[in-house]
């Protein structure tokens, strides 16, 4: 999910995002040269283009830089480009596209000087192989759409290349996941098996390799599971990392990451990926100054994917019911301190187009059993419902194993759909197994847990559009993880990103939100607010509350 236009953030972040506290003239510390920081999942892969996980997204923050970006202020930003395309400065400009529609030329110039970790030189044979690989549906790169509507790319220079679009958008200047690829390095495996390229590209089998990464920093070294250490890329042309070691510890458990963080084990938990508020709020309450602690409101969608493949869930009324069930008021008072803020569907309220008209599922257990019972579930002499042949109304719960709060939600939810009937069986799995095997190839068989992160004004192709279900043929490309189909909905996905018009846009949006709440292909829960813990001596770091995560500016971290 990508892109939002505007949005106000007054009064979102604490005054202590914006300068040091004042503290006390005290003797000046030796300057510290690594910082260890706790997250709570390990990145499935390190490819790029393949599969989206936040806990990848927060490491190639640090190592890797796309063209474009939002920055803290939800402000599109040039990265590895020089400047952003737009009509006026004619590095955009009006074309037509084959079959007469009207398409978009964009030329991108990258920052002189950006090099790889091996000293080669970032150009725009990086950019073209990026293009082919994604183009061709054997290599299983997310954001197919893009590379659908990319017919063509020219290479004008070492340095620059030119896009053709077959069609104008609204935010026609992102380029969401289209970032350079070393080709030196990947392109004669890319060559050599397209199809297996997934599991034997270098970023898999030498992760380590600095011609991978073009960032302040560079991957030095991998402990599966367990964590990544970062090392400055003495290649890096930018302002240098006050850092010369970032060392990213994964620890799935967020009780036992708390306790690493207490003894010291850790400097920071990353808010990104880290404990959630309730647990911050209360170790903010116990440890008074020891921490900085910031709270960020963002686009983490925190919701519960239903398979519609599986029989149970097909029927919409269900999943209606499964909603009106769920008491998410009171889970968020009682969890979270009233502080999340509740999903009506997947656009944020905060979001311009948002419609403040749509479709709510207030918590009503006597509506929940009307709809089961004319879905044709009835009680049994045990409580529980069933179907004219005797089977039991029985659904498999799973989420992320070891986080403590989404596993608290589960035993909540549990009990409250117990009480019209239905059964909910929790298994849960590691998130590194949990993304990349039962989500990707969709082998959940009711119900999931987990969080969407995106980017302002995020259209959502990738996870409502029919052609985004992944599949065996397209190597698992795609991330419409419910298999939802709609034509209705496939269309206005479709006509979103090339209405320029923003009331025009807005009503598209209106009624996208309408299909989404009547159909309820997922259960919306709430938005995340990341709950951030710095160090006192650390200085810098702003969170975006969006897709594109605060590492992207690390060299503009510093310990004090």
């Amino acid at each position: 999910m990508r892109r939002r236009s505007t949005l106000l953030l007054a009064g979102t972040l604490p005054l202590s995002l914006a300068r040091p506290l004042a503290r006390p003239a005290l003797a000046q510390p030796a300057a510290r040269d690594t910082l260890t920081i706790g997250i709570t999942q390990f990145p499935s892969t390190f490819h790029p283009n393949i599969e989206a996980m936040v806990a990848k997204s927060y490491v190639l923050g640090f190592c890797h830089r796309p063209l474009t970006a939002y920055d803290a202020d939800w402000k599109l930003v040039p990265m590895s480009c020089e400047a952003l395309p737009t009509l006026e400065n004619g590095l955009a400009v009006r074309e037509e596209a084959p079959g007469g529609k009207p398409g978009l030329r964009l030329t991108y110039r990258l920052r002189e000087g950006l090099r790889w970790g091996d000293g080669t030189p970032v150009s725009s044979a990086d950019l073209r192989f990026a293009w082919e690989a994604g183009r061709d549906s054997a290599t299983g790169f997310g954001g197919a759409e893009f590379y659908r509507s990319a017919h063509a790319l020219d290479v004008v220079d070492a340095r620059t290349v030119t896009l053709h679009l077959d069609k104008v958008t609204f935010d026609f200047a992102s380029m969401g996941d289209f970032v350079p690829l070393p080709a030196h390095i990947e392109r004669a495996r890319w060559e050599a098996d397209r199809h297996g390229y997934r599991s034997r590209s270098a970023y898999e089998t030498e992760t380590a390799n600095p011609g991978l990464w073009n960032g302040p920093f560079r991957v030095a070294e991998v402990q599966p599971g367990a964590g990544v250490t970062l090392e400055r890329n003495p290649e890096w042309r930018g302002p240098e990392p006050a850092f010369r070691r970032i060392r990213i510890r994964t620890v799935e458990n967020t009780a036992a990451l708390e306790a690493q963080l207490l003894a010291g084990q850790v400097d920071m938990v990353a808010g990104e990926l880290g404990l959630p508020l309730d647990q911050t709020l209360a170790l903010q309450r116990r440890t008074g100054e020891r921490f900085r602690f910031a709270f960020r409101s963002g686009l983490a969608y925190e919701h519960i994917d239903c398979n519609l493949d599986t029989p149970i869930l097909a029927d919409r009324r269900v999943r209606q019911a499964l909603l009106h069930a769920a008491d998410r008021a009171r889970i968020n008072e009682r969890l979270f301190g009233g502080k999340q803020t509740i999903a009506q569907t997947s656009v944020n309220p905060l979001d311009g187009v948002f419609d403040e008209g749509v479709r709510r599922y207030p918590y009503d257990p006597a509506r929940a059993a009307a709809l089961l019972e004319e879905a044709g579930w009835r009680p049994g002499p045990d409580g529980l419902r069933r179907n004219a042949a005797g089977e039991t109304l029985s659904l498999s719960l799973m989420t992320t194993a070891g986080n403590r709060t989404r596993e608290a939600v589960q035993q909540v939810l549990q009990g409250m759909w117990r009480q019209v009937g239905v059964e909910t069986r929790i298994r849960n799995e590691p998130p590194r197994v949990f993304f990349s095997e039962t989500m990707s190839k969709r082998r959940f068989a009711g119900l999931a847990q987990y969080a969407w992160l995106s980017a302002p004004e995020g259209v959502p192709r990738s996870t409502l559009h029919s052609d985004e279900i992944p599949r065996a043929e397209r190597n698992w490309s795609g991330q419409n993880y419910t298999g939802f189909r709609n034509a209705e909905m496939d269309a206005l996905l479709e006509a979103l990103p090339i209405e320029l018009d923003r009331d025009r846009r807005t009503a598209l949006w209106h009624r996208l939100q309408a299909i989404y709440a009547e159909e309820l292909p997922a259960l919306p829960l709430w938005f995340y607010a990341d709950a951030h813990i710095w160090p006192q001596w650390l200085e810098g770091v702003r969170p975006t509350g969006h897709l594109n995560l605060s590492t992207l500016w690390a060299e503009q971290w510093r310990g004090r």
